[in-house]
C-alpha cells in the first residue's frame, strides 16, 4: 500500500491507494472522526481483486493539510473531492462511502453522474427516516444555542470518540484500541476542533439535497450494495433499507452486533460481500 499527497487548489490531499494502477477504480470515502486509516484492512482484504484502491483523507482529517482561512463545509470538501479525482485523472469510479463520506461523495455523484460506475453504502445515510432521535437532535444545534458549541465539542474528545465505536457493538474486543487513539490524535491538532466544529454545525446542510441524490440513484441505475451496523446510534438500519426505495435492486446486508463503524467488528462477513459485488455487478 502506498501513502501519497497531492495538491488540489493549495489543500496537500493524503490518500492511501493499493492495486493495480491500470485497473477498475474504487474510491473509498471515510467518515467522521477518522480517515482513510478506517479503510487500511479492507484494502488489504481487498487486494485479490483487479481494482485500484484509493481512500483519501478528507480536509479537517487525518494526513491532509489545508491552507488557513479553508470554509469547512460539506460542500468545499466536495469541491477538494472533485479536485482530487480531477488531479488523478479518476475519469470512471465505484464509491464506496461512510458516514460523512456519504454526503461528500453523493455530492460528487450528483455532479458527475457520468463517472460512477457503482455505489456501495455503509453506514451513510441519504434518507430522512435513516436518521435516529439523535442524530435529529445534534443535526438541528446551531451555534446561537446556549451550550450547543460546548455539545459538539464533546465528540472531539477520547471519550466521544469511543462512544462512536463503542456503542451498539456486541463484543468491543473486536475493535483495534489503536483506531480510536489515532483517531482522537488527529482530533488534537492544531485547529482540528475549530474545523471539525464547523462541519458539525454543517451538517444539517446534506438534508435539503437528499432529495437530488436519491434522483440520482433513480436515474443512474448504478449498481447498489448497502452494509450497515445495526446498532449505530446515528443512522438506524431503516436508512439502509430506504435505498431500496430507489435502488430496488440493490443488495442490503444490516449486521447486528455491529455498531457505527461496522468494519471494526464484522469484516470478515463484510469485505467478501463487497469483493463479490466488484467483480459481479460492476461494469
Amino acid at each position: 500500500m502506498k501513502h501519497l499527497t497531492i495538491d488540489v487548489d493549495g489543500v496537500s490531499v493524503a490518500y492511501r491507494e493499493s492495486g493495480p494502477a491500470d485497473g477498475p477504480v474504487l474510491l473509498l470515502l471515510h467518515g467522521f472522526p477518522t480517515s482513510s486509516h478506517q479503510f487500511t484492512r479492507l484494502m488489504d482484504a481487498l487486494g485479490d481483486t483487479p481494482y485500484r484502491l484509493i481512500a483519501p483523507d478528507h480536509p479537517g482529517f487525518g494526513r491532509t493539510r489545508a491552507p488557513a482561512g479553508f470554509t469547512y463545509s460539506f460542500d468545499r470538501l466536495a469541491d477538494v473531492l472533485e479536485g482530487f479525482t480531477d488531479a488523478l485523472g479518476l475519469d470512471r469510479y465505484a464509491l464506496y462511502v461512510f458516514d460523512f463520506g456519504a454526503p461528500i461523495g453523493l455530492r460528487l455523484a450528483a455532479r458527475r453522474p457520468d463517472r460512477v460506475t457503482g455505489l456501495i453504502v455503509q453506514n451513510g445515510n441519504a434518507y430522512e427516516e435513516g436518521l435516529s432521535d439523535a442524530a435529529r437532535e445534534f443535526a438541528g444545534l446551531r451555534r446561537t444555542d446556549p451550550g450547543a458549541e460546548e455539545r459538539v465539542r464533546g465528540l472531539f474528545t477520547e471519550a466521544g470518540t469511543r462512544f462512536q465505536y463503542e456503542t451498539g457493538v456486541a463484543d468491543t474486543s473486536l475493535i483495534d484500541p489503536a483506531n480510536p487513539t489515532l483517531d482522537v490524535h488527529y482530533l488534537g491538532l492544531p485547529g482540528r476542533a475549530d474545523a471539525q466544529a464547523d462541519l458539525a454545525f454543517d451538517y444539517a446542510s446534506n438534508f435539503g439535497h437528499y432529495p437530488a441524490w436519491q434522483a440520482w440513484i433513480r436515474a443512474s441505475a448504478v449498481p447498489v450494495l448497502v452494509v450497515w451496523g445495526a446498532g449505530d446510534p446515528f443512522f438506524t438500519p431503516a436508512g439502509a433499507e430506504a435505498y431500496l426505495r430507489d435502488a430496488p435492486d440493490a443488495e442490503v446486508h444490516v449486521f447486528e452486533g455491529a455498531g457505527h463503524f461496522a468494519l471494526e467488528t464484522h469484516l470478515p462477513a463484510i469485505a467478501p460481500l463487497i469483493s463479490k459485488f466488484l467483480l459481479t455487478k460492476l461494469p
